[in-house]
């Protein structure tokens, strides 16, 4: 969202001061200072002055000297409307956000028609979170000022936040019609589109955006987003490099490669190592020794363990870390959440009802978070996203806890020294195997590394489709950039194999036409037919969505990254699923899951096996019947729907990481 700063007018006669005007309009900022400078000998009260002066600090990104700036103009002149706005401005650069939003009322109290006040004040309220406040604010910027472009904009990102997406199209296409040329109007409208599943139109935007600023490095960020979201992973990986070129400092898009990288083979993997280390290189953060952090280093006392994640709300790792929450053992630890939330839902206030302190992070700085860590004496930091959207990993760079891990929603290593530990399983991780691939230390809970619950509105188990006449069905409704072509080819091979057999697949990109052509055209040419195949997109709701497994007899997960959620699912719903073990965590998640519910005979270790395995379930209708049936009652009794014993495994592996902290820290020298 953009900023206005407003340039006062000032008195005569100050021919110098308008000289530095002139050069700061034509970007020569240290000229226009010089000028500003000479000014205020001339005329030490001049407001206006000082003011201006502030603009080209801030603009050079000299926030501390812009902020001197703008105050001393107030200190002279105190209902200046525009240095309280332009205060604003440079407050909220800083993250200083309350700060901020103070100033933006000052200026409106001041000036109440300062439309660029009203869209600057709603800036800062949709960083809050507050986006009811935001829209309302961006409202008034228009009713003062119809014709403002960045109003227009910005509202419409407040409309997206808040999933009022047809509300946001038309905001954005109001100020392309204002502004043909307006290229963040062209990036936002195409992140509309792209949540849509509108992948074409969201692609179409993008390249606009880029014809119109070919340096634009976010709009190449949103095109590789898109790109990884139609399934084409190898231009998408181009794509991100090229927003890094452009931008190195871009965590969020280096981010996005790294998770993009998972989804294809060796190379990829290889690559993914050395490129998780780049990330670390250009992206770690002040304070890595957490200077004047005094902690007790009790082994035994009650543990502060904080969970960091943007996603505890209506998302997979809400669903998983629901039932930790809900069974932590309060007399062992005392639990905080710092929530990334844009957008609280009803899974967002159980969670928050389940822990000791709830911290909001949005619109927080990395400095200021990493600080609130530091006040609340966390003995334990945990990361729930690594380098998924919305994630903090930069205040875990600021190493603001005596103990850092990872867990749960993100498939490898961060590639962070100040990460110690990442908690996983002996099945997705194998100790000698995968302990190389990691520059955290692995902490394999026993029993495996996730708990299900399923969902409460979830349908009763369908009787066996293939009883219906028509041939087995296979299905799959994993996210679409895990149906890479190698997949596909194997898919095609279970389904040639099998005769009378059909695929169905779902997910959200299916809305998609270009889509629906692109991957009807690989499995044909890998000699399966459109007729033994259903392209199905997203269902508006979680229960409709699960009972589409009245279709599907056999469950296949996806390679190298598998599925997670979608498995639990499948099997919750009596749907067995076959995995592929992979070469790594991302392709073994699905063996983890099988073996805790006793399905070892679903998980294939070759194509060829994977291919057997199907073949071999298809052919047993009565088997599969039976196992239908059961498979419910099978997961209910598993460790991987305990949820005490898995709060239990989980405490006890965090106790050993504090212990052996407390024993460090006792024993300097001790040998790790």
């Amino acid at each position: 969202m953009e900023n206005s700063d407003i340039i006062g007018d000032g008195d005569l006669p100050v021919r110098v001061k308008r000289q530095g005007d002139y050069f700061q309009s034509r970007g020569q900022l240290s000229e226009a200072i010089a000028c500003y400078r000479e000014a205020i000998e001339h005329n030490p009260e001049y407001a206006e002055a000082f003011n201006n002066m502030g603009i080209a600090y801030k603009n050079q990104n000299r926030l501390a000297l812009a902020v001197a700036c703008y105050q001393r103009a107030l200190k002279l002149k105190p209902e200046y409307a525009a240095a309280c706005n332009n205060l604003g401005n440079a407050c909220r650069e800083q993250g200083h956000l309350d700060t901020a939003e103070h100033w933006y009322r000052k200026a409106l109290q001041f000036q109440p028609g300062f439309a660029e006040a009203c869209n600057n004040l709603g800036n800062v309220l949709g960083q809050t979170g507050r986006m009811h406040e935001s829209v309302a604010s961006y409202r008034s910027a228009l009713n003062l000022k119809p014709d403002y472009v960045e109003a227009h904009n910005n509202l419409g990102n407040a409309y997206q936040e808040q999933k009022a997406y047809s509300q946001a199209i038309h905001s954005y296409q109001r100020a392309l019609e204002l502004q043909p040329g307006y290229h963040p109007a062209f990036n936002n409208l195409g992140n509309v589109y792209q949540k849509q599943g509108r992948l074409s139109r969201a692609i179409a935007c993008y390249r606009q955006a880029l014809a119109l600023r070919p340096y634009f490095s976010e709009a190449y960020n949103s095109l590789a987003n898109a790109l990884v979201e139609s399934g084409d992973i190898r231009q998408a990986i181009k794509t991100y490099a090229k927003a890094l070129e452009l931008n190195p400092g871009d965590t969020v898009a280096h981010s996005n490669l790294l998770l993009a990288m998972h989804y294809h083979g060796p190379a990829e993997l290889l690559n993914y190592r050395s490129e998780s280390e780049k990330w670390w290189q250009r992206h770690q953060g002040a304070d890595p020794d957490n200077k004047g952090c005094a902690h007790l280093f009790d082994p035994y006392k009650r543990l502060k363990v904080g969970y960091v994640s943007p996603d505890f709300c209506r998302h997979s790792v809400g669903f998983f870390f629901l039932p930790l929450i809900r069974n932590h053992d309060p007399e062992g630890v005392e639990t905080f959440c710092y929530a990334e939330v844009n957008s609280p839902d009803d899974v967002t206030e159980k969670i928050k009802s389940c822990c000791d302190h709830w911290r909001p992070t949005v619109g927080l700085s990395d400095d200021a978070v990493a600080a609130q860590v530091k006040s609340d004496g966390i003995d334990i930091l945990v990361d729930l996203a690594g380098h998924t959207a919305g994630n903090r990993l930069p205040v875990f760079a600021r190493r603001p806890a005596p103990v850092q891990a990872t867990w749960l929603g993100y498939p490898g290593t961060t590639g962070m020294p100040v990460m110690d530990y990442r908690l996983t399983d002996e099945i997705a991780d194998p100790p000698g195997q995968a302990d190389s691939e990691y520059s955290e230390t692995l902490m394999r809970l026993p029993e495996g590394f996730l708990c299900y619950r399923a969902p409460d509105d979830a349908p009763p188990v369908a009787a066996l489709p293939a009883r219906r006449g028509g041939g087995v069905t296979f299905g799959s409704f994993n996210n679409l950039p895990k149906l890479n072509p190698a997949v596909v080819a194997l898919w095609s091979r279970l389904l040639l194999q099998v005769s009378d057999s059909g695929l169905l697949l779902k997910s959200r990109q299916f809305a998609d036409d270009d889509v629906r052509r692109r991957y009807i055209g690989m499995f044909a040419a890998n000699g399966v037919g459109a007729e033994r195949l259903r392209l199905l997109p997203r269902t508006p709701s979680t229960a409709g969505h699960l009972a589409l497994y009245d279709q599907v007899d056999i469950g296949l997960d996806p390679f190298p990254y598998n599925g997670t959620t979608t498995t639990c699912e499948a099997l919750w719903m009596g749907v067995p699923v076959i995995s592929l073990r992979g070469d790594r965590h991302a392709g073994r998640v699905g063996a983890s899951l099988l073996t805790c519910v006793g399905l070892q005979a679903m998980i294939a270790e070759s194509e060829e096996q994977y291919v057997q395995i199907g073949a071999k379930l298809a052919e047993d209708v009565d088997y599969l019947e039976r196992l239908r049936a059961e498979l419910r009652a099978r997961l209910q009794t598993s460790g991987l729907c305990d949820a005490q014993r898995f709060a239990h495994n989980m405490e006890t592996v965090l106790r050993a990481l504090w212990h052996f902290r407390c024993s460090r820290q006792s024993n300097p020298n001790h040998d790790e």
